[in-house]
């Protein structure tokens, strides 16, 4: 099993770095850092600590027409698919289809980000209203701005690490 660990790079909330075994990458945290998942909430902007088995890869088909490269199971979005994020809703931190009656994000963006989405398993074995939602390691804006809980890093970068995944395999996110 391979553990991919984030953590922040002391220079701010969110600067941060990913490494495995043969590789490494800049990465972008929580704005407000993070936190231990017992204390992440809904909205708080923070990542939470804790190792995360990597359930499922999400990718566009427009970018990536032939799917990611990777051992991982691979599922294409559309742009009718969307992630719940409304704590009271029952299919809270699951995917969903748009529109939907509850509050959820869209996966389908104008901007890059979402082109590839790797699904951590955080607070979703039951989910727990409330505990967070959607936290995903993903591509990074330019300059690297902290992200709302989730790791993100850059193009070349999750694909080196989605080339490197296993299934069975983890992000760790580690506090300062």
């Amino acid at each position: 099993m391979t553990i991919f660990r984030a953590r922040p790079d002391g220079s701010s909330p969110w600067n941060g770095r990913i490494a495995w075994d043969g590789g490494s990458a800049r990465a972008a945290l929580g704005k407000a850092g993070v936190i231990a998942a017992a204390d992440k909430r809904e909205g708080d902007n923070r990542s939470p600590a804790g190792a995360w088995p990597i359930r499922f890869v999400l990718y566009r088909p427009d970018a990536y027409p032939d799917g990611p490269a990777t051992a991982l199971e691979a599922r294409p979005i559309t742009p009718d698919d969307g992630w719940c994020d409304a704590p009271g809703d029952p299919a809270y931190n699951q995917p969903v289809k748009l529109p939907y009656p509850a509050s959820a994000e869209r996966l389908w963006r104008d901007d890059p980000v979402y082109d590839l989405v790797v699904v951590l398993g955080h607070n979703d074995d039951p989910p727990v209203a409330g505990l967070g939602s959607a936290i995903f390691l993903h591509l990074a804006r330019d300059g690297y701005p902290g992200t709302e809980g989730c790791v993100a890093l850059a193009r070349a970068d999750v694909e080196a690490l989605l080339a490197a995944a296993r299934p069975g395999d983890v992000v760790e996110i580690e506090a300062d």
